[in-house]
């Protein structure tokens, strides 16, 4: 695409028209570059100022030889990040890979992406919750974040606008400070379609992301997508949040939606005049259908930390673990940041010494553990979605607590 006709499609700052010359280095023009192709194909007007970045596509089991080289080829052009940017989750531990049986030729190559990511200024801390740790963006701020549950949670929970972008179109944003004014980023295309009336019990993180798979299935069914407008939902915490916009984003591609009394953007609209009700039934069905095992098997991997588990979900494994041996593989699932809090406070001496495994800056949906185990307890609906899906592993779907429990079989 020519300079020329991008100004055609789209306004250009000075600025912006110098990045896409080339006059700011062969990676700053690469990116422009995609940033106005994306901008023309959804008919943007011109771009907006970003004040943080997401980037997915991390994990070599994803990206490949061709996507390592597309990232080398940024870092060597002198690509430089010009706002906040952190990754997602990798393919594994980086200082701790060993303890998870990663094969070391992946080793090799995951260590190569981290480097390329580095060459450009990224914070290579990789995690899909960088609100829990810095990466923080305000109400109504423009931002370019790429994972689906962070995406809907920034939206949603934090009010910042983003759409979800790709793994290339998010390098492009850290390595421009800007993206396209399309979407999510416009005040229009974020007003609620459907009011849903929540008729159940929610005690748990499993509860919120059933009523993710209950509410993203409903949705995925109509013949229009819909900004979900939800009513019945007393309280909400961080991390019952976190675990609803992991599920409802994976069984129904959802990047927004309004919880009355809980998220900022509630009251700025009505409540649409269509309207659903999801039950305790509806909840069930979707826990029942997640609860995926043949009868007599025996669930061999437990995980939590998806999304990364924050502080105070840490702390409450070490609560229940302390003292205590486990007797499966347990992976415990965090960010570095994290985790080195956790190190202060003393709960990861407790989880370790009981015999879990940190997975630090990874999870069990991008590692590749293919054929590694056959049945995972977990309380994430969307570790079970790839679990089946991605690795061929069979799941059990339980509250919290009662995952940690299972470990201890």
């Amino acid at each position: 695409m020519t300079t020329r006709s991008v100004q055609i499609l789209m306004h250009l700052t000075p600025e912006e028209e110098q990045m896409l010359s080339g006059s700011q280095g062969r990676a700053t023009r690469k990116a422009m570059e995609i940033l106005a192709a994306l901008g023309t194909i959804y008919a943007a007007d011109r771009m907006v100022p970003v004040t943080s970045v997401q980037i997915a596509g991390v994990s070599f089991d994803n990206l490949g030889e061709a996507g390592l080289d597309f990232l080398s080829e940024m870092a060597a052009g002198g690509g430089k990040t010009r706002v906040l940017t952190t990754l997602n989750p990798a393919g594994m531990d980086i200082e701790n890979w060993q303890a998870l049986g990663i094969d070391p030729d992946f080793a090799r190559n995951q260590e190569r992406v981290i480097e390329a990511y580095a060459r450009m200024g990224v914070v290579t801390t990789c995690s899909c919750t960088p609100y829990l740790f810095g990466n923080l963006p305000h109400f109504g701020e423009h931002i370019a974040w790429a994972e689906s549950s962070a995406v809907c949670y920034a939206n949603s929970v934090l009010g910042a606008r983003t759409n979800r972008e790709g793994g290339p179109s998010a390098l492009a944003a850290a390595l421009t400070g800007r993206t396209p004014r399309y979407g999510l980023h416009l005040d229009e295309n974020r007003r609620p379609s459907l009011t849903i009336q929540v008729e159940a019990d929610l005690p748990d993180t499993r509860d919120f992301g059933a009523l993710g798979v209950a509410i993203g299935r409903a949705i995925e069914a109509r013949k229009t997508k819909a900004i979900p407008y939800l009513r019945g939902i007393p309280t909400a915490t961080v991390d019952q949040l976190k675990s609803f916009c992991a599920s409802v984003a994976t069984y129904g591609g959802l990047a927004l939606f309004q919880m009355e009394g809980i998220t900022p953007e509630c009251g700025l609209h009505p409540a649409p005049p269509e309207r659903l009700i999801i039950g305790q039934n509806d909840l069930d069905e979707a826990i029942r259908s997640l609860e995926i095992f043949p009868a007599g098997e025996q669930v061999d991997f437990v995980s939590l930390g998806c999304p990364h588990l924050s502080l105070a979900e840490i702390q409450r494994v070490s609560e229940r673990l302390a003292g205590r041996q486990v007797r499966k593989t347990f992976w415990i699932t965090t960010s570095r940041p994290v985790k080195r809090i956790a190190d202060q406070m003393g709960y990861s001496t407790i989880i370790e010494k009981a015999g879990a495994v940190f997975a630090v800056d990874t999870c069990c949906v991008v590692a590749p553990i293919k054929g590694r185990f056959k049945v995972l307890a977990t309380d994430s609906a969307k570790a079970c979605y790839y679990a089946a899906a991605k690795n061929g592993s069979q799941t059990r779907f339980l509250p919290f607590d009662e995952v940690i429990e299972e470990a201890l079989k």
